[in-house]
């Protein structure tokens, strides 16, 4: 047991590997393989057909990054639309506002919902607000028959591949368009521009997002456990800009606690290393 790894391939040059206690959960859902491991430094973490999908300890900066960044821009938000989070964590950080009026999660697997109200109730905690309502059926779907309703959507997506892969389409992103109201932002988890397999994701999302959407930015955090620890977020509207209309007085004045997003953070988030440019600027 000493010698007990969780390892899982960034490349197929490259492996990211987690000592573990022990594994505390397995099972094959309708969709995929769901696992929860325990760990001595990140603790406990969930994978989704042997991919790590968040950890304890740094769950923190995924969550708050892709939630707070649209929040403070438009602090008035009052109805959302989350894909995909079935670990809470999204809605955990929504929880915050006070203004928010409801929050519609659209999760394809009520089993993951079901494992980590089990094993990670750090994140599922966030599916206790009584504003939050589940729906567990595909993304596309849902949304697809939604007009001018939703102040802010949230993709809390899987990779671009298996249940999460309709999320990345043309017609996804023109639906989400359709969904929101004249001030609406849509958030997506961007995947890293560093491995060529996910910079190839990256560019792909981002175009279909820019031409679905006027107003499309990319953002980019420091999360340890994921691929490269270099990861993207996009920031699409039909007339919000993420920077000139960051409403920062008024967002800090509501005295959200949280570990990692700041006003300050956020103004920097959006500048870019060269190398991400010339990717975003060829789509």
């Amino acid at each position: 047991m000493d010698d007990l790894w969780y390892s899982e391939y960034h490349t197929p040059h490259v492996r990211f590997s987690v000592k573990v206690s022990r594994q505390l959960h397995y099972e094959e859902s309708k969709y995929q393989k769901i696992s929860v491991f325990e760990s001595p430094e990140f603790g406990r973490f969930l994978t989704l057909d042997g991919i790590m999908m968040l950890t304890e300890r740094d769950e923190f900066i995924y969550h708050e990054v892709i939630t707070h960044t649209a929040m403070a821009v438009n602090p008035e938000i009052k109805n959302i639309l989350v894909i995909g989070a079935g670990d809470g964590g999204v809605v955990r950080e929504l929880g915050k506002y006070q203004g928010i009026e409801s929050i519609d999660v659209v999760e394809i697997d009520e089993r993951v919902v079901e494992v980590c109200k089990e094993f990670l109730p750090q994140t599922s905690c966030g599916f206790e607000d009584e504003r939050v309502h589940l729906h567990y059926q595909d993304g596309l779907k849902f949304v697809r028959h939604t007009d001018n309703l939703y102040d802010l959507i949230i993709v809390d997506s899987t990779d671009p591949f298996g249940p999460g892969e309709v999320l990345f389409t043309k017609e996804f992103y023109g639906n989400c368009y359709r969904a929101l109201t004249e001030q609406g932002v849509l958030i997506n988890q961007h995947e890293s521009p560093f491995y060529e397999e996910d910079a190839k994701a990256m560019k792909s999302a981002h175009r279909r997002i820019s031409h679905a959407f006027p107003m499309s930015f990319v953002y980019q955090a420091h999360i340890p456990t994921y691929p490269s620890g270099h990861w993207l977020f996009g920031f699409a509207s039909k007339s919000l800009h993420p920077q000139r209309d960051l409403k920062a007085d008024a967002w800090n004045a509501l005295e959200i606690k949280t570990k990692y997003y700041n006003t300050e953070l956020h103004q920097g988030a959006f500048g870019l290393p060269n190398y991400v440019k010339e990717m975003l600027k060829d789509e």
